[in-house]
């Protein structure tokens, strides 16, 4: 912190002291432009927004206090406290749009309350409790206050980078942010803000780490795949080609760049999920043209290999058990098929681990969850790895929130994960709970 941004912070508590509390919201008589625009602005910033229209139902210090506690907890929960006449018609998938964050949104608007939010991060059945639960509670502190302190233990993921991205940085740091951070200390909440800080940097640090070694895996994995289009030498323009031949060598180059592409841009190891998608989408693309070019019948589309991905896929399922583990069926190729029926041991794909040693992959860390799930996506990936330590890993409630959900029994529903930045790139029929404000008598009674 520079001498000059430090007088402003001590000037500031000292101010903060004489006045008790600073507001890090809309302040009631602010003069904002109200509609969801502006409510997705100010949840860039912070989770509980308050209309200035509606500023007589809830204080800024009081929503100063609900905002500090769901930044403490680090979840993914937006609140919001609207004037009755804001525009109601399919106002939650507006503002989950225009938002673009995978969570939970609570809104209170004039005297009703009612709550959404995605499936990866809360489950419609929990939403429409915790609706059910605080919707008649007429006090909007109390309710909010209870909303969310439920809100923050159910819910999964993580809170947006952006809310700590709005307080600044040291060589210019907003002179908001230093009243938010006196306004903490003032209250006596500084060592839990920097508890909070410290454990999203360390949790970052982790992530970037296993990204990096899932990285090496990752690269192997679309090498190979690059091989084996060139092995396959196919020309478009050949004489025995077709329009179907064509289309399966499109689909397998499209699939090899979306690969390259999406491991350029992953930042966390869950996003690596997309890459071995691509690269199982593309090697089956690879054995449709290989059966058209030699007459031979198409193959069924099958999950690839289980001992190793790059085998390509799978013809048939074979009994198997980890060490120590119990059998069950996998799908395997012909030469790990034929090295089980003799009594072999299967070609596994073994990674390097935290030791430093190379074991298969179902022996190794968390990282590898999503390199799995790329290629055993949905509800396989359980019953494959049940015994193993990577499968112990991912059936542990803190493994969602690491390392993404999506794994069939092992975590909630697929896509991005609480916190993450999805645009209009999400499900209405997922994003789910209370229903909607608009015309459909949501909340019973009068309705809207």
């Amino acid at each position: 912190m520079s001498n000059g941004t430090k007088r402003i912070f001590v000037a500031l508590s000292g101010l903060l002291v004489t006045l008790g509390a600073v507001s890090l919201t809309a302040a009631p008589g602010a003069a904002a432009a109200t509609g969801v625009p502006a409510v997705a602005d100010a949840w860039e910033k912070s989770p509980v927004y308050v209309d200035p229209a509606a500023s007589d139902q809830l204080s800024g210090s009081e929503a100063d206090a609900i905002a500090e506690k769901i930044k403490d907890a680090d979840k993914p929960v937006f609140v919001a406290v609207l004037p009755a006449d804001f525009p109601k018609q399919d106002l939650f998938q507006k503002l989950r749009t225009e938002t673009g964050v995978t969570g939970v949104y609570g809104v209170r608007l004039g005297d009703a309350f009612n709550a959404r939010a995605d499936g990866a991060v809360l489950s419609n059945a929990a939403v429409a409790n915790l609706v059910t639960t605080y919707k008649d509670v007429g006090d909007t502190k109390t309710q909010l206050n209870d909303f969310v302190d439920q809100a923050v233990k159910d819910a999964r993921g993580s809170a947006p980078a952006s809310w700590d991205d709005a307080a600044g940085s040291d060589g210019g740091t907003p002179v908001g942010a230093l009243i938010g951070v006196g306004a903490v200390l003032v209250a006596g909440g500084g060592a839990t803000y920097a508890v909070v800080r410290r454990n999203r940097r360390r949790k970052a640090e982790e992530q970037r780490i296993a990204l990096e070694k899932l990285r090496v895996v990752v690269d192997e994995d679309i090498t190979a795949y690059g091989e084996e289009l060139d092995r396959l030498d196919f020309h478009p323009a050949e004489a025995a080609a077709d329009d179907t031949m064509r289309a399966d060598y499109e689909r397998a180059l499209d699939s090899y760049e979306k690969a390259k592409s999406f491991m350029a841009a992953a930042e966390r190891p869950e996003q690596v999920r997309a890459v071995t998608q691509s690269l199982e989408d593309g090697r089956f693309s690879l054995a449709l043209l290989a059966a058209r070019r030699e007459g031979r019948p198409l193959p069924e589309r099958r999950a690839p290999c289980f001992f190793d991905p790059r085998h390509g896929p799978s013809v048939k399922d074979a009994q198997w058990a980890p060490q120590g583990g119990a059998e069950r069926s996998v799908p395997v190729c012909l030469a790990d098929a034929t090295r089980l029926a003799d009594g072999q041991e299967p070609m596994a794909r073994t990674v390097t681990t935290e030791s430093g040693e190379r074991r298969p992959y179902w022996e190794a860390g968390p990282a590898y969850g999503p390199w799995a799930g790329g290629y055993f996506g949905g509800g396989m990936l359980p019953g494959l790895l049940v015994g193993t330590m990577l499968g112990g890993m991912m059936a542990s409630p803190a493994y969602g929130a690491d390392y993404g959900s999506g794994y069939g029994d092992f975590g909630g529903g697929g896509g991005y994960d609480g916190g993450d930045y999805s645009g209009s790139d999400f499900n209405p029929g997922d994003f789910g709970g209370g229903g909607d404000f608009g015309g459909g008598g949501d909340f019973g009674g009068g309705g809207f």
